[in-house]
């Protein structure tokens, strides 16, 4: 029998709601035993729809961090406080899963990753879209090296209008940026897995405010607030990698184009490529002659379970558990989380000064 794991959430809004606790609720071995938020009746919501018998409510995660018996903590809070909380957490003895981006800034990331280490405790980042059927896949295909040299790649996470009118998301000082440090960080993270390639050499990149002041947009969730609108509406970036490969980073919320794609990726390799738009295509050279062939994602051998199909949260927070239960590295280690997180900023900073910024340097 595995031990059942008391687990505490720090910050009870949408992605709480949207995507932890839903699938950490389907798990048997673990009880949400503690829920917190600065605005107390998001937790007592939270705790009532998915928390254990008795579970507690705070407003101030360090009372939460004083409870003993928890194992695990979730933070889910805006980026402005990933470092801060994430790092008492694992000071406190707590393996921890921090929602994406690691932190607001590459420094804060740092200092979490030497935190984890310091403390021995386990830490991950929540980008589930590694999880998803077509990324399963395809990382099966690159380790197997049928891509050769993967020397140039896309990370897409491109919308039309898409812009997030809730929350802090528009809000520069709580997120540190707007789509970049929002979905790009998923399409970034999604294509460095899929090269295992985690050494930035330089990075190029610009930033847009275009459509940000448009008055009464067209827009999923409806018009944003010109006035509110404080971080970018697109910003793009060029990673040259020490061996040479070369990534092109796009993200936008708001785009006048009808080339729209969400925390996918496109791979060339020496042998044959790769990309994510379409389903999952594989394209290359055989016997003199050009192919192009789509994987059938349906149940059954793709994920990790045979004949049962599952969401990417769901095997996001079964592998998050697993690893915590048998001691095994996360599938997101905070180091390559980390190396994320410094190119965002790097990107940023090129933007702001027009020149390009070389890492570790």
């Amino acid at each position: 029998m595995s031990k059942m794991y008391r687990i505490g959430i720090i910050g009870c809004g949408g992605i709480a709601n949207g995507k932890h606790l839903p699938s950490l609720k389907k798990l048997g071995n673990v009880e949400l035993v503690a829920f917190c938020d600065i605005v107390p009746e998001r937790a007592e919501i939270a705790a009532a729809e998915y928390g254990c018998e008795g579970a507690q409510i705070y407003s101030d995660y360090r009372e939460l961090l004083k409870d003993e018996s928890l194992d695990i903590v979730h933070v889910l809070t805006p980026n402005d406080m990933h470092a801060e909380i994430t790092i008492a957490a694992l000071e406190a003895d707590k393996h921890v899963m921090c929602e994406k981006p690691m932190a607001k800034t590459a420094t804060d990331a740092r200092r979490m990753v030497e935190a984890a280490k310091r403390t021995g405790k386990k830490l991950t980042i929540g980008y589930n879209n590694r999880f998803r059927p077509d990324s399963l896949h395809l990382k099966k295909i690159c380790e197997s090296g049928d891509l050769g040299h993967i020397y140039f790649a896309k990370a897409h996470a491109i919308r039309r209008r898409a812009v997030p009118t809730w929350g802090v998301f528009l809000d520069e000082e709580k997120q540190g940026g707007g789509p970049l440090i929002d979905i790009g960080t998923h399409a970034l993270d999604l294509t460095l897995w899929m090269m295992n390639n985690y050494k930035p050499k330089v990075v190029l990149g610009t930033k847009y405010h275009e459509l940000s002041q448009t008055e009464n947009a067209a827009n999923a969730w409806g018009p944003w607030d010109p006035a509110k609108f404080t971080v970018e509406d697109s910003a793009f970036g060029m990673i040259i990698m020490e061996n040479g490969a070369t990534v092109m980073l796009e993200s936008s919320w708001a785009l006048n184009t009808l080339d729209v794609h969400e925390a996918k990726c496109t791979l060339s390799g020496s042998k044959a490529g790769a990309d994510m738009k379409n389903g999952l295509r594989i394209n290359g050279e055989e016997f003199g002659l050009l192919y192009t062939k789509e994987a059938e994602l349906g149940a059954g051998g793709v994920a990790f379970y045979e004949g049962k199909a599952e969401n990417d949260a769901d095997l996001e927070m079964k592998s998050w558990i697993e690893a915590v239960d048998k001691d095994l590295e996360p599938v997101v280690t905070p180091e390559q989380a980390c190396v994320v997180s410094e190119i965002l900023e790097a990107i940023y900073e090129s933007a702001k000064t027009g020149k390009a910024v070389y890492m570790n340097s």
